[in-house]
C-alpha cells in the first residue's frame, strides 16, 4: 500500500519508525492537540506491533508521508473506526514537521480520501478535532466537512464523498 501525489507519498509504517513517530508526536511545536503519547520506544514498538495486527485484519491503516523529492519521512496520517454500516471511516493522526512540502497537507488529505473513498469503499468521513487548533478546523471546513456534535475539548466533523470531489475539482491546480 503505497500512494503518491505530486510532492509527497504514504506508505505503511513499520517498526522502524517508532523512533521517527516519538519525535513527531512528543515535539512540543506538533503534538498541542494531540492525545499524548508515552515517550518509550519500547511501548510505542509494542503499540506498532499491534497495530500490524488490525492493519492485516483490514481495521486499520497508519501511513508514513514522505518527500517524493528525497525520500525524507515528513509525517503520519493514520485511518481507522471503520464503521462498515455507514460506510464512514475516522482518519487522525495526521502530523506534519516543518521539513514537509508547501502543499504536503492538501495532498495528504486527498490521499487519505483516495484510500478510504476509492481503494476501500466508504462513503463519508467523521473525525474530530480539538477547538484550539483553528488551522485545521478552518481546512476541513474548505474542504465540505461540517460540525455534527461538539464537546468542550473538540469539534466532531463528517464530511461526504461528493463534499471531496467538489474540492478537489476547486483545488487541482495545486494537486
Amino acid at each position: 500500500m503505497n500512494f503518491k501525489a505530486k510532492t509527497i507519498s504514504f506508505r505503511l509504517i513499520n517498526i522502524d519508525d517508532a523512533g521517527f513517530i516519538l519525535s513527531l508526536r512528543n515535539n512540543d511545536k506538533l503534538n498541542k492537540h494531540l492525545s499524548q503519547t508515552s515517550s518509550s520506544l519500547e511501548q510505542q514498538k509494542e503499540w506498532i506491533k499491534n497495530y500490524k495486527e488490525r492493519e492485516k485484519k483490514g481495521t486499520e491503516y497508519y501511513f508514513i508521508i514522505y518527500r517524493n523529492d528525497n525520500n525524507e519521512a515528513v509525517g503520519t496520517v493514520r485511518l481507522y473506526d471503520f464503521i462498515r454500516e455507514r460506510k464512514s471511516f475516522c482518519w487522525g493522526s495526521w502530523i506534519l514537521n516543518e521539513n514537509k512540502t508547501k502543499y504536503a497537507a492538501m495532498e495528504s488529505a486527498f490521499l487519505v480520501y483516495q484510500i478510504a473513498f476509492e481503494d476501500l469503499g466508504f462513503e463519508r468521513a467523521h473525525f474530530d478535532v480539538r477547538r484550539e487548533n483553528v488551522k485545521v478546523i478552518a481546512f476541513h471546513q474548505k474542504m465540505g466537512a461540517e460540525v455534527v456534535s461538539e464537546n468542550d475539548l473538540d469539534l466532531f466533523f463528517e464530511i461526504e464523498k461528493n463534499s471531496i470531489s467538489d474540492a478537489r475539482s476547486k483545488l487541482s491546480r495545486f494537486l
